[in-house]
């Protein structure tokens, strides 16, 4: 898992840089992983069609889109706007659906679901117990992500194993949810670095988020998501308030 390090947020202050400039450091062998992601959206279509991309809006994320729509793939995307989303988020999600080559389709919880959960526990009842915060994401995500995967033989995802020590072993082609969500799991960018992903991005200039350049590395809903500090991991402003075990919020393995 990466940190920050002192002299990188020191340097990034003093000279009022962006997450670009702050990141874009690629690999030595970032040309044969970028071929390693190409090759493996391609066999997604000519193998595992029908599938689509799983969109947070994140950095991963806007790379693979990016991929997909450059190289003119068969894969359509889907975004889960929770109703919770940080409203730069929302911004780029707009941008994205209006330049997109393929479909952007955006997928939101059942409002009364939404409605009866805030009444019954309140509006933060997320950082009252893990169980809670878990119900939350359960009527917020887990439920339109199941309308999203409809239908779908596979998934694609912009999990790395650089992200957390949770998916430290992810695989490129995941199939142990397929007896779960029915579909099998790609991610495409499972041996990239951060600083490979910023380096695609300043490459091709791909437009992202800009909480990216206020700290904000990984970047979920906003009442559960915060900047991160000196030395905090990059998945730290996930959940904070809970223990490093727990921050996952079901999309990517158990509940």
């Amino acid at each position: 898992m990466k940190q920050f390090s002192v002299e990188l947020r020191d340097d990034f202050q003093k000279n009022n840089q962006n997450a670009i400039a702050l990141y874009a450091k690629p690999s030595a062998n970032f040309v044969l992983k970028l071929a390693e992601t190409l090759a493996l959206l391609k066999q997604a279509v000519s193998e595992f069609s029908p599938v689509t991309q799983a969109s947070s809006l994140g950095a991963e994320d806007v790379v693979i889109t990016h991929l997909i729509h450059h190289n003119a793939l068969n894969i359509p995307v889907f975004v889960l706007e929770t109703g919770a989303l940080h409203r730069e988020t929302l911004a780029l999600l707009e941008r994205t659906q209006a330049s997109s080559f393929t479909p952007v389709k955006v997928y939101r919880p059942s409002n009364e679901k939404v409605i009866a959960f805030v009444k019954t526990h309140g509006q933060d009842a997320m950082y009252e117990s893990l169980e809670l915060r878990k119900a939350c994401c359960q009527v917020r995500k887990l439920e339109p992500l199941a309308e999203a995967l409809k239908g779908q033989r596979a998934w694609v995802t912009g999990l790395r194993r650089e992200q957390s020590s949770n998916r430290a072993e992810v695989p490129l082609i995941d199939r142990s949810e397929e007896a779960v969500k029915g579909q099998i799991k790609l991610n495409p960018l499972a041996n990239w670095t951060w600083g490979d992903v910023w380096h695609y991005i300043s490459e091709n200039q791909v437009d992202y988020n800009p909480l990216h350049d206020a700290f904000f590395p990984s970047i979920g809903c906003a009442p559960c998501t915060r900047a991160i500090s000196l030395g905090e991991e990059f998945r730290a402003g996930r959940w904070w308030w809970e223990d490093e075990d727990a921050k996952e919020c079901g999309l990517h393995g158990q509940k």
